[in-house]
């Protein structure tokens, strides 16, 4: 580890999203995070991946990939970075009926699928992976190495939400390009009726999942803070 990191309080987070929900959680739990997206093909990534496997992914392992690819992505275009130190990649489906749904992309789409998803329960699974870029010195301090994930589930319950209550929603443009076609911190949070377990991962990163895997790296949480 070179001297002008040693001299830098906490460690540098870089977040592998230009998603603004999971950028404001962080400023919010008091973490600064440098954001570098790698623009990875989400669908061409998942279905390399499934070749490889030969086998279809569980909506819980698709969000899995998809965070791995992300991070690893930009962590290999930052690796000669020296102020890259941590780099978290995260990506959400909503799981319905055991059908993965990502991102609707389309008013007609988006609709849809509220009007499917209208007074039912859906599982949101949040996958994360983190990869801990420092070097090691002589010593055997500094980085760990780590490369490491989790999945995040929770689910939420969705109002019997009326069409008219639907298609003002959709105008908004806001649920066209989120998992799910909803958010919890913006328009569509009144048609959410129940989140049973963590609400950050609803919002595309689960603070409680980030610490664990940061502590697994031999980081605290509190060493972010900026």
């Amino acid at each position: 580890m070179s001297a002008a990191q040693h001299e830098r309080p906490g460690h540098r987070l870089v977040l592998a999203s230009q998603s603004p929900s999971r950028f404001a959680l962080l400023g919010a739990a008091g973490i600064e995070p440098r954001v570098h997206v790698s623009g990875v093909d989400e669908g061409a990534e998942l279905a390399r991946a499934q070749e490889a496997a030969g086998q279809a992914f569980s909506p819980d392992e698709v969000a899995l990939v998809l965070a791995r690819a992300k991070c690893e992505a930009a962590a290999s275009e930052l690796a000669e970075d020296a102020t890259a130190e941590v780099v978290i990649g995260c990506d959400s489906v909503l799981e319905l009926d055991g059908d993965v749904h990502g991102k609707p992309g389309t008013p007609e789409v988006a609709a849809e699928r509220w009007r499917s998803m209208r007074g039912r329960t859906g599982t949101l699974h949040t996958g994360h992976w983190l990869i801990d870029l420092r070097d090691t010195d002589p010593e055997g301090e500094g980085g760990s190495g780590a490369t490491l994930g989790a999945v995040a589930s929770t689910d939420l319950t969705f109002a019997e939400v009326t069409d008219a209550e639907i298609e003002a929603y959709v105008a908004t443009g806001e649920p066209l390009g989120v998992a799910g076609a909803f958010t919890l911190e913006g328009h569509g949070a009144p048609f959410i009726t129940r989140v049973e377990g963590d609400p950050s991962a609803v919002q595309g990163l689960s603070l409680s999942l980030l610490r664990e895997l940061l502590a697994a790296a031999g980081i605290g949480i509190h060493e972010l803070w900026g």
